[in-house]
């Protein structure tokens, strides 16, 4: 008796593994059905590009959706890590040695690249170190099987099926060949980590041998930097900001004002030094009024162009001062620092446009003026307004749709 219900038992499992490979089978043929239709769709696209059959049949060649791309898009470390433990992670000893010795080896390049583009040298070496470990970053994800699956994913699909016709564009530019198009989850482009798009519209030739190559020469990749800085919006001899100290009974609800003004307001810089005697600069709390404090300028703003998080704007324009000889920040991150996830950010921004707040976008990027926004949210509920979007200011904001 006991053999023989151990026999159906086995059976069963049989018949259960059985099933189960014939469901997941058919989800694989459906999965690559939907794929080739995808493809079907996206070739015209690409032809009216300039990219050729050839091309494309080869760029797809044995290309199938890749699920480890989709479970990145939930591992973005900009987003819900502490501020501190984010920009320290990017300030070891051993990156700023290794980033000092490049500064002398590439010293004449660096020259070349802030004269020619007018953007801070070590702000350029800074962006290298921290996308790319100064050319140590090994890429290992196939880039167009990245964007592929992405764009066929619909997430941010106009985007990224745009990036994936411009990173056939790159194919066909012959600019690197199909199997060493190595990059990131996201699709991003060598040392620079340039989206395709961004290499067409930014990268140069530095180096004068008559390529972009911003996979393997050092002189392109700066050269590429700077000139995305420029393009976007860098002012030459504008300090990206400091950290600085505010006094006893600061009104926090001041977030934007020429230089002279936080002077005479007793705001001052943590390392003793004046504050310039021109310009203008936001007052900024990337861990609320108990954390520290600095003051930012629009080519912070720039910064954050390159990655749309004040985390990494804050780690770029830090390693960059410490590479220059600046000292570590003043000021003790607060051990509770608990940033925001991204869909809590997301969920923030709909809130606050709920409330008549303008919201720019909704993709989770806390810009200047919704900080502006939450100062307002946070003055009205009786609380500092640093502007900080902490689980607090969330809170308030989830109450008012609670009445």
């Amino acid at each position: 008796m006991e053999k023989s219900y151990a026999m159906i038992r086995g059976l069963a499992l049989v018949f259960l593994l059985a099933g189960s490979a014939a469901a997941q089978s058919t989800q694989d043929r459906d999965a690559g059905a939907t794929f080739k239709s995808f493809l079907a769709v996206l070739w015209p696209q690409a032809q009216a590009r300039g990219v050729t059959r050839a091309t494309f049949e080869r760029a797809f060649a044995g290309v199938t959706p890749d699920s480890r791309v989709l479970a990145a898009t939930q591992r973005q470390p900009e987003y819900g890590k502490p501020f501190g433990a984010y920009v320290g992670s990017f300030i070891s000893p051993s990156r700023i040695s290794t980033g000092i010795r490049h500064a002398r080896q590439l010293s004449d390049v660096l020259a070349a690249v802030e004269k020619i583009y007018g953007v801070d040298r070590w702000v350029v070496l800074s962006i290298w170190g921290v996308e790319a470990d100064y050319g140590g970053y090994k890429p290992r994800w196939d880039v167009i099987r990245s964007l592929a699956t992405l764009a066929h994913a619909r997430y941010r699909e106009e985007l990224f099926r745009d990036e994936l016709v411009a990173a056939l564009e790159v194919l066909q530019g012959g600019h690197i060949s199909r199997e060493r198009m190595l990059g990131s989850w996201a699709g991003a482009l060598g040392q620079c980590q340039f989206l395709p798009s961004g290499f067409l519209r930014y990268a140069v030739d530095f180096s004068g041998d008559g390529r972009r190559d911003i996979w393997n020469d050092a002189a392109d990749v700066l050269g590429s930097i700077g000139n995305y800085l420029r393009a976007h919006g860098w002012r030459p001899g504008l300090p990206w900001g400091f950290e600085v100290t505010v006094p006893a009974a600061f009104d926090y609800r001041r977030s934007r004002g020429a230089f002279r003004d936080w002077a005479a307001l007793g705001v001052r810089r943590a390392d003793g030094r004046a504050l310039p005697a021109g310009g203008e600069a936001i007052l900024f709390f990337p861990s609320g009024a108990v954390g520290p404090a600095f003051l930012v300028t629009d080519n912070f703003v720039v910064i954050k162009r390159y990655n749309d998080s004040d985390a990494y704007a804050l780690a770029v324009a830090h390693l960059a001062d410490r590479l220059h000889g600046g000292a570590p920040i003043h000021a003790a991150w607060p051990a509770d620092d608990v940033q925001l996830s991204r869909e809590e950010r997301i969920e923030l921004q709909r809130g606050l446009a709920r409330l008549g707040y303008k919201v720019n976008e909704f993709q989770g990027h806390i810009d200047f003026d919704l900080r502006d926004a939450i100062r307002d949210v946070q003055a009205k509920a009786g609380r500092v307004s640093d502007g900080h979007p902490d689980a607090t200011v969330l809170a308030i904001v989830r109450s008012q749709f609670r009445r």
